[in-house]
């Protein structure tokens, strides 16, 4: 879950929105599926505003289900879709730049 005195790379540089929560936490765990409640838990957002971005999030074919397990429907983020693909270059490319600037801080310091 994002708390509110960290926030992730990903949100700090596309701006913390409920959307753009979300999308973080499904980037961060790429290859997990998730049920709607799981996924607003861990996203820091409540189920009824994740309801109100489902929508947009199935239309834009952001996430797709996966499976269900007794009465809760599985979703995942759609590693197919263009724009996904994209945004997983850029959560990596700010990791690794993070990584970068924190190796040259150390190199610093010693």
């Amino acid at each position: 879950m994002v708390s509110m005195e960290t926030k992730s790379l990903f949100i700090e540089f596309m701006g913390d929105s409920p959307t753009i929560r979300v999308l973080d936490y499904l980037l961060t765990e790429r290859d997990l599926d998730f049920s709607i409640t799981d996924m607003a838990k861990n996203a820091g957002i409540g189920r009824s505003t994740l309801y109100r971005i489902w929508g947009n999030l199935i239309k834009n074919k952001i996430i797709m289900p996966t499976r269900t397990i007794g009465k809760a429907k599985l979703y995942k983020l759609n590693r197919e879709n263009m724009t996904i693909k994209k945004l997983i270059e850029i959560d990596d490319a700010l990791i690794l730049q993070d990584l970068k600037m924190r190796s040259e801080k150390q190199k610093v310091i010693v």
